[in-house]
């Protein structure tokens, strides 16, 4: 249990991060965790025992993640192709029609599933592991990990066609499949590869976190206030790209430690901590029980931060 407890931990902290602490399901149907775990969970374990068998780094793990995304969204729930998906209209604003997709939806939920549901739960409890690059499963286990994972895929599915019988394009389909093999094999490309050391020294890891926090809070601000879907697509696409340039740049200097990327992760954590408070729940729930369960969450949240920093520094920066 002692080798296997941070897979398990992963297992439930992505389902926690990506639903419940954005503020998107109240506390009051914590039961749904049940049930969104081995989707969420199961691909997060999935994608950090990979990267670290084979010994790649947190850029493949960053690839994979948006490999992820677009096999939820694109396959799972559809709602890259869905145009009155849960009766929203997210791809009204910038609407592509060749594509049958929405602009500022599909960077905006890319994103999410992305840098929150994926990456940050990974690098959070590797950075409370002593083990944070090595796997932690064995065969038996990863493997029940993979089956939890596909399991997990086939019943999201399945909900989603029994509750909306919207069913996307055999051509959307198949660019769903293609994206998916290009982006890992571009993480596989990465992962291979020695990373690149530029001049000059990191910038303090609480620097970091402080930039993390700013970016990731102005890219839920934009989704909330934008309405233009054109002009929203575009600033999601700097501040996208933009966050890519700087973490790139910042993480091959000298002095980039485990301690910096988990201040850049915990940024983000914030920010979906904060904006769980004016975030209105997918689920029924009185103003009072989403309000009370925002704050246990987002405490819960600073909690598990003072905690992996504490722990890392324990163990060392590596």
């Amino acid at each position: 249990m002692r080798r296997t407890s941070p897979a398990l931990g992963l297992f439930f902290l992505s389902p926690l991060v990506a639903e419940f602490l954005l503020g998107n399901i109240p506390i009051s149907s914590l039961f749904a965790l049940l049930f969104l775990a081995p989707l969420y969970g199961g691909g997060a374990v999935v994608i950090r025992e990979v990267v670290r068998r084979r010994g790649w780094g947190y850029p493949s793990v960053v690839v994979l993640a948006l490999a992820y995304a677009v096999l939820e969204e694109g396959l799972t729930t559809q709602s890259l192709f869905n145009p009155n998906y849960a009766d929203l209209r997210l791809l009204d604003p910038g609407h592509i029609g060749f594509l049958g997709m929405g602009a500022p939806w599909t960077l905006f939920v890319l994103a999410l599933h992305t840098v929150w549901s994926i990456t940050v739960p990974i690098v959070i409890v590797e950075s409370m592991s002593r083990r944070s690059r090595e796997p932690w499963l064995g065969k038996i286990g990863f493997s029940v990990y993979v089956a939890i994972f596909l399991g997990g895929i086939v019943a999201t599915t399945a909900f989603q066609l029994s509750s909306d019988s919207f069913v996307a394009a055999p051509a959307q389909f198949a660019g769903v499949a293609v994206a998916i093999v290009v982006l890992v094999a571009v993480a596989a490309r990465i992962g291979g590869r020695p990373r690149r050391q530029l001049a000059g020294t990191a910038p303090n890891a609480w620097l970091v976190g402080i930039a993390g926090l700013a970016l990731t809070s102005a890219f839920m601000v934009i989704d909330d206030l934008v309405k233009n879907g054109w002009v929203e697509a575009a600033l999601l696409a700097v501040i996208e790209v933009l966050g890519a340039i700087l973490i790139v740049n910042w993480s091959r200097r000298t002095g980039w430690t485990q301690r910096h990327s988990l201040m850049l992760a915990g940024g983000a954590l914030l920010t979906y901590a904060w904006h769980s408070f004016p975030e209105d729940p997918v689920m029924d729930a009185s103003r009072t029980v989403d309000l009370v369960g925002n704050g246990v969450f987002s405490l819960l949240a600073v909690v598990l931060l003072v905690g992996a920093t504490i722990r890392r520094d324990k163990f060392g920066d590596s």
